[in-house]
């Protein structure tokens, strides 16, 4: 396998009754209000980073979108809204470290387009299981050795109220059926791994001061990576 280089480059109702039925424990103070006690919270989260330097980096066969173009895809987005609903599309957050800093792995598509892992679910599809499979297919090995990927937690949600590009990380209030949800899942690196990478893409391992507060340079969901991720502690391995 050929190596290539990697670039550096107020809400009521809440907290919300489980999935499966356990509300969270809470108790009245004298002023009427509620104390909540949630004993599955999850505190002071640990991610391990690893250098880029741990992972080799190939390259495999064209990845190319379903889409020609913007509007085609926004016109196969109406047909399937007919047929079987919203669109369910997942992306995978894929961390390392360099010089003592966070970086995420993008995949560059020509000098201005960067993304991340990722893509559309199947119908009835389950968003770990789709995430992983999506995962395989944009850097999954080629050599038969099957990928492991650890998925984490989910660090963000964004939904297209409309058949048009803005995405938000709510649903607009007279927005009743909307035509996409995204979810951001952050996937644990192993220690070493070997990807590949498609021949049209490039991918680079952007730090995070590069993506706070510039939606000019990455889009609205790439820029808020660095606050969605502030929640969890970064072990430097």
């Amino acid at each position: 396998m050929a190596s290539s280089q990697v670039s550096n480059k107020s809400g009521s109702g809440w907290p919300r009754r489980g999935s499966q039925g356990q509300a969270d424990a809470a108790s009245s103070n004298n002023n009427g209000t509620q104390k909540y006690t949630n004993q599955a919270l999850t505190i002071n989260r640990t991610i391990n980073l690893y250098p880029l330097t741990n992972y080799t980096f190939g390259t495999k066969e064209p990845l190319f979108e379903k889409d020609p173009s913007v509007p085609s895809r926004f016109q196969r987005m109406r047909e399937e809204f007919d047929r079987i609903g919203m669109r369910r599309s997942v992306e995978g957050v894929l961390l390392v470290h360099e010089h003592g800093l966070p970086h995420v792995l993008l995949l560059q598509l020509g000098t201005t387009f960067f993304k991340l892992p990722g893509g559309e679910l199947n119908a009835g599809e389950d968003e770990v299981e789709g995430l992983k499979r999506l995962l395989s297919e944009t850097l999954g090995r080629q050599d038969g050795v099957k990928q492991e990927w650890i998925v984490e937690d989910t660090i963000g949600n964004w939904w297209r109220p409309n058949f048009e590009p803005p995405q938000y990380p709510y649903i607009p209030p007279h927005i009743t059926k909307p035509k996409e949800h995204k979810r951001l899942f952050l996937v644990q690196l192993h220690e070493k791994a070997l990807f590949a990478v498609p021949k049209n893409y490039k991918l680079v391992a952007a730090p995070l001061f590069e993506l706070y507060d510039n939606s000019q340079g990455y889009g609205p969901i790439i820029s808020s990576l660095p606050q969605a991720l502030c929640r969890f502690n970064f072990i430097y391995m």
